[in-house]
């Protein structure tokens, strides 16, 4: 019988974070190789190809900053990427670097076993592959778990069936066609505009209506990317040491420390420029409802300026959340597709779905005719990718198992019961709370200093540490009006997920400060264990 094949560590996922991670170890001389089950790089922008996919990270911070000739090099054409434009710079990042002789595409893994007697990982892949690694990575991303609601009669539907989150690469011909879609989270507010264009008619069936603000996306012009590229070391330096890791235009004031009327000159300057900005006006939109009402009713007041007929503008307007304590959204002239005669609003508030039948969606108000059905329902986030692998650590510990009652990792980085495992932006750490690059960037760089520092030891979090951080974790997310809103970040979207908001609120800059005084002294909070 053939011998497994044997690496320092095996990498899960080739999106931003596996492609980094690999060239850190490569760098450091260890052997890696990572396992992808696209048939590409790019993570969650190799599979999100739906019509109008984009980044709500302005081009110039959403980008890598460990290589100051390739962000010299590279130029974006829009102040927010497109889908295919992010692709390209993940591609030309593998290829730059030479990445992709240690990556193997088409490659997913289904099992990841820790061997307690040889000290190491045993990965599987769906084809029947079996590494053996001393160290296993998990960089599987926090939105990449695509969820389908479990509609009765959906395998009925004789129509086409589409995921925002699995579009078909070939594209989709919908022309003249009646189009269905489900959801308006940021993947629908992003792809409805883009099929009212496209479809013959389109019904947007909606559960909850978001906020969102304009993008006001435009060319970037050379003049405004060397504004960047000529700062770029201090640009990036500060913006690691900031709430979000992104560069904004932090208001310094409580909105109710100013009169009505500036609080409107703010927030319209804000929503004129466009992007999710907007959410910085005050120092106390996250903290305080009082403050909070006052953004999230000039947006519902936006909406009502924006959609022509009030019955509609009226389903549109969110209430029921604070502002910003789901993803806020940013759009291209979302609330203006609704004013095309061949858009409808089916509120499922009003008239839930009772069926799919074979020749669209049944509602208790009405029968709906469609061709084509348009799943914008999101993802099992944080966790969803991690517990979808069997993952066994020390005397056979499932993942899944332990995680039952919700996510437990010590600083987002590890769990307590299986060493040698690293997961990057894990539950317990800023990830989508953040620039999400800035946060991969800092966790590949201390885990890559971590294992260089190993030598013969395994490291694993300890209970203690694990306990501490997840209830820290909770206590400052109290703190907000962030769990006032039944959302993914609190697991809400996936029915039996228990309700604990996963990811850390604390900010960028204060996480990145305690992951270092951990490294600093002796990887505090961790238990460390020589051979033998």
């Amino acid at each position: 019988m053939a011998a497994n094949e044997r690496f320092d560590a095996v990498i899960v996922g080739a999106g931003f974070a596996g492609l980094y991670m690999l060239h850190k170890l490569r760098q450091a001389g260890r052997t890696a190789v990572v396992l992808e089950a696209g048939s590409g790089v790019g993570g969650t922008w190799f599979w999100n190809r739906y019509p109008g996919c984009r980044c709500d990270v302005e081009s110039m911070q959403y980008s890598y900053s460990f290589s100051d000739e390739l962000q010299q090099e590279w130029r974006w054409s829009e102040r927010f990427a497109a889908q295919p434009e992010i692709l390209r710079y993940a591609e030309h990042v593998a290829d730059r670097f030479g990445l992709h002789s240690a990556i193997r595409l088409d490659t997913r893994v289904t099992a990841a076993r820790f061997d307690d007697a040889a000290r190491h990982w045993t990965v599987e892949t769906e084809r029947g592959d079996l590494i053996d690694a001393r160290f296993c990575i998990m960089a599987t991303g926090c939105l990449s778990a695509a969820r389908t609601p479990e509609l009765p009669g959906l395998a009925d539907f004789q129509g086409a069936t589409y995921h925002t989150a699995d579009w078909p690469h070939e594209g989709v011909e919908l022309a003249g066609k009646r189009v269905g879609i489900v959801g308006t989270g940021s993947s629908g507010i992003q792809a409805i505009p883009e099929l009212a264009r496209q479809a013959g008619r389109l019904f947007v069936f909606q559960r909850t209506p978001n906020y969102s603000v304009p993008a006001r996306n435009g060319p970037l012009t050379p003049e405004y990317a060397d504004s960047w590229k000529t700062r770029y070391p201090a640009l990036r330096e500060e913006a690691r040491h900031t709430h979000s890791g992104t560069l904004y235009d932090y208001g310094p004031h409580s909105a109710l420390a100013v009169t009505a009327e500036e609080r409107e000159r703010e927030y319209r300057a804000r929503w004129e420029v466009g992007g999710p900005n907007f959410l910085r006006s005050f120092n106390d939109l996250g903290t305080d409802l009082q403050a909070n009402d006052t953004a999230a009713d000039f947006v519902r007041a936006r909406i009502g300026e924006l959609v022509d007929d009030d019955a509609v503008a009226a389903k549109l307007m969110p209430s029921g959340y604070p502002i910003g304590t789901k993803r806020i959204c940013v759009d291209s002239h979302y609330f203006e597709t609704f004013n095309r005669p061949t858009v409808t609003l089916i509120d499922l508030r009003d008239e839930p779905i009772e069926a799919v039948t074979a020749g669209g969606i049944r509602t208790s108000a009405r029968e709906v005719a469609l061709d084509a059905l348009v799943f914008a329902t999101g993802f099992d986030a944080m966790t969803g990718a991690l517990t979808r692998i069997a993952i066994t650590g020390r005397n056979g510990m499932e993942l899944a198992a332990k995680w039952a009652a919700g996510p437990r990792t010590y600083l987002g980085l590890m769990t307590a019961g299986f060493p040698n495992l690293f997961m990057i932006t894990g539950p317990g750490s800023p990830s989508v709370l953040s620039n999400v690059i800035v946060s991969i960037e800092q966790h590949v760089e201390w885990i890559a200093a971590c294992i260089g520092s190993l030598d013969d030891t395994d490291i694993e979090a300890s209970e203690a540490a694990e306990t501490a951080w997840v209830e820290h974790v909770n206590e400052v997310a109290g703190r907000t009006l962030y769990p006032r809103a039944a959302s993914w970040y609190m697991g809400a979207n996936i029915p039996g997920k228990p309700r604990v908001f996963m990811p850390y609120v604390g900010g960028v800059a204060a996480y990145r400060q305690r992951c270092a005084e951990v490294a600093q002294q002796g990887y505090q909070g961790f238990t460390l264990t020589r051979a033998g």
